[in-house]
């Protein structure tokens, strides 16, 4: 792997596991396996155009975050039912407009040579993630806790959703190289299950995710260079087995 793509790779991992911990404290575990399918369509737009198809995937992920937020405010279902609704559209009109080997990259991801612009959408991508993580934490804990406390304290809550539901998406958007629509919400999910299950307070929990995210993306990598397979399966498998080996140790305290 060259230096750019481990720099990217890294910077998705740790998006992942910062912001998967606030999934699976929202209970939103599934949510980012099926939000993650909403950019197949942007990708078959962004291919027809020839476009890169992560600028495509990342526009479509941003609308599909925007329409979830804006229906459940309208409906009043919970986020994964309108997330599971937006899906099922999202992946019938992606799969038409998406064929063949470009449709299995897209699903599986494809490492390869990465350009410039990539490089740099991604890294200030995370940088963005990763400082929004850190300046509303407090108020995403809160909101978690007691919507109408939250508001009491002056914290708009339908924004914060909204920022959020928006980050996650930003998220998704960064492993798609890696990891394609199909594995992306695994690796935002597993590492900060496996946190949940050792840590002990918030910041140990947003720290032991990444460590989860960074080792299951790094090593995952290694073995498919060696093994001469993809690596997006193998991320999650390395991430998989890291869950496994939190759930038969004691849990925290």
């Amino acid at each position: 792997m060259t230096t750019e793509g481990l720099a990217l790779s890294v910077s998705m991992a740790v998006a992942a596991g910062l912001v998967g911990c606030f999934a699976v404290m929202r209970r939103m575990t599934l949510a980012g396996d099926a939000l993650s399918h909403v950019a197949l369509p942007g990708i078959g737009v962004a291919l027809a155009l020839h476009v890169h198809p992560v600028f495509g995937a990342a526009a479509m992920l941003f609308f599909g975050a925007l329409l979830v937020w804006a229906l459940e405010e309208r409906t009043r279902l919970a986020t994964e039912t309108t997330i599971g609704v937006v899906f099922s559209a999202a992946l019938a009109i992606g799969s038409m407009l998406t064929k063949g080997d470009d449709l299995i990259e897209a699903l599986f991801g494809a490492p390869g040579s990465i350009g410039r612009s990539e490089i740099v959408f991604g890294i200030v991508a995370a940088a963005v993630v990763i400082a929004f993580v850190a300046l509303a934490r407090n108020r995403l804990i809160v909101a978690l806790v007691s919507p109408d406390v939250a508001r009491t304290a002056g914290i708009d809550v339908r924004r914060l959703d909204l920022l959020y539901l928006q980050t996650f998406a930003l998220s998704i958007a960064l492993g798609l190289r890696y990891l394609g629509v199909l594995l992306m919400g695994a690796l935002i999910i597993i590492p900060a299950a496996t946190a949940k299950r050792v840590a002990r307070d918030l910041t140990s929990m947003l720290t032991a995710a990444v460590a989860v995210a960074v080792t299951s993306t790094l090593f995952g990598s290694y073995l498919a260079a060696s093994l001469h397979r993809d690596s997006g399966p193998l991320i999650v498998a390395v991430a998989a087995a890291c869950f496994l080996v939190s759930a038969v140790l004691p849990g925290r305290v």
